[in-house]
């Protein structure tokens, strides 16, 4: 049995970074990937997907560019097996420069296999057991198969990513970002796209407005939507296509597709781990509970990512390393309490997102003042023909911080990070009201909207 400075489960986002860091230190480094090095972002979520994405931006621009005075032969179609090929080309030189630069590292093991506790300090892979004085787990999550589709072939974000021919029409269960994003990209790939959602508008974490307005922006593209759908289970048709039962009180409430795509959430990858071997708590969904600083119940074993709910982006996954590092490393005192939320949905137009929705500053109890524009005042956006959506900032009435903001248009998961700056520094709004911003831009209306902020009860 070998033993390490450091053992980490999982080559997602989190875990190369903490590698090479603790590699960098003099540290003899155990690293864990049962299935492919790179984890969901590389190799299932942000870089095939985004790539997907660029390819659906194309098309769409293509079939409107006479709104541009740009004439176009008829007959622009998607190339699905080109799209994939072009994906899984970005995919594949991204994994093999991982494994690339990790096995040039003398001081990091990769080691492929299933890793599960014996106890706190040791794990068993495939056979053999190694030892570890940290043990790091970035285990990451995978989408969850809800009850009621045991009888049908579905798709994940996983599978539809390996189709090379378009579904004649794909049914999406579940409205929220993963849906919505795979249901406009196969729409204007030419799929007929139904999204179906149990609750009475989309992405519910959002405010509602901006829920209607993303529904809006999707209905415009011809996505049908069947909304309250309270019982959804799926069968095979007799004429071999799928049907999706939406309503339990009415048996005849049914939508027909060529597939479906489920998109209902996800579960982390902590079912594997025989996790109650090293006496780490896991609360009732599977994820790991950690502290402020990332650390379990156990002295020396940690949780990054996806794998511990406390978020569920490349972005998030990357600041655990950098808490985790910089703490054990450098003396550092860095805790997840400290980052503010922030994430992107990548429909098009896009949504940025960071701080509080305006219902959760209301709840909250403060005074607070909203600017609000839509972007068919913006001309940069008229300009380029890009009018869908609204930007909102939400500003706390006696400190003048920004305490949260939406932006859902032209640009807008770009756009997010220069208020996210502002409100890391902690400065008040008006050093951005107060901004000289390049003409002509979309940021350039951001401190224009925010010379005319109102007051909200």
């Amino acid at each position: 049995m070998q033993t390490y400075d450091a053992i980490i489960i999982g080559a997602g986002q989190a875990a190369i970074p903490l590698a090479f860091a603790l590699a960098s230190k003099g540290k003899h480094v155990a690293l864990v990937e049962k299935d492919t090095v790179g984890g969901s972002c590389v190799n299932t979520g942000c870089t095939p997907t985004k790539a997907y994405v660029a390819s659906a931006k194309r098309i769409h621009d293509a079939r409107n560019a006479a709104q541009l005075g740009i004439s176009i032969p008829a007959g622009v179609k998607a190339d699905l097996a080109e799209i994939k090929r072009r994906k899984d080309k970005l995919v594949q030189s991204s994994v093999e420069g991982l494994i690339t630069s990790l096995k040039k590292n003398k001081r990091i093991d990769l080691i492929e296999g299933t890793a599960s506790f014996v106890s706190p300090e040791r794990l068993a892979v495939d056979g053999r057991e190694i030892e570890g004085d940290f043990i790091f787990i970035n285990v990451g999550a995978r989408p969850r198969v809800p009850s009621g589709f045991e009888n049908v072939d579905v798709l994940t974000n996983t599978e539809i990513l390996q189709l090379e021919e378009l579904p004649e029409h794909l049914l999406v269960v579940g409205g929220s970002y993963v849906g919505l994003e795979f249901g406009q990209m196969f729409r204007r790939f030419g799929s007929r796209v139904t999204i179906v959602e149990k609750s009475d508008r989309l992405i519910g974490r959002e405010d509602e407005d901006v829920s209607a307005a993303i529904k809006e922006i999707l209905e415009q593209e011809d996505i049908d939507f069947r909304m309250n759908a309270n019982c959804i289970a799926a069968s095979r048709g007799v004429q071999g296509d799928i049907q999706l039962q939406v309503d339990c009180a009415d048996a005849m409430e049914e939508v027909s597709g060529s597939h479906v795509l489920l998109a209902a959430g996800r579960i982390p990858n902590t079912d594997t781990l025989q996790i109650e071997q090293a006496g780490v708590e896991i609360d009732d969904q599977g994820y790991i509970r950690v502290n402020d600083t990332l650390e379990t119940n156990v002295p020396g074993i940690y949780a990054l990512g996806d794998c511990n709910g406390k978020g569920a982006f490349t972005h998030t996954s990357y600041n655990d390393y950098e808490i985790v590092s910089e703490n054990l490393l450098q003396g550092g005192n860095r805790k997840v309490s400290d980052r503010i939320l922030t994430y992107g949905l990548y429909i098009d137009p896009p949504l940025g997102r960071a701080g509080m929705t305006l219902t959760e500053a209301r709840l909250s109890g403060r005074n607070i003042r909203v600017g609000y524009m839509k972007m068919d005042k913006v001309a940069r956006a008229r300009e380029r023909g890009e009018t869908n959506g609204f930007m909102r900032v939400i500003v706390d009435a006696y400190t003048h911080r920004i305490l949260g903001a939406s932006i859902l248009g032209a640009g807008g998961d770009e756009l997010i990070s220069g208020i996210l700056t502002a409100m890391y520094s902690g400065a008040p709004y008006t050093v951005i009201k107060d901004a000289v911003v390049p003409h002509p831009t979309v940021a350039e209306l951001i401190p224009t909207m925010l010379e005319s902020m109102e007051e909200v009860i």
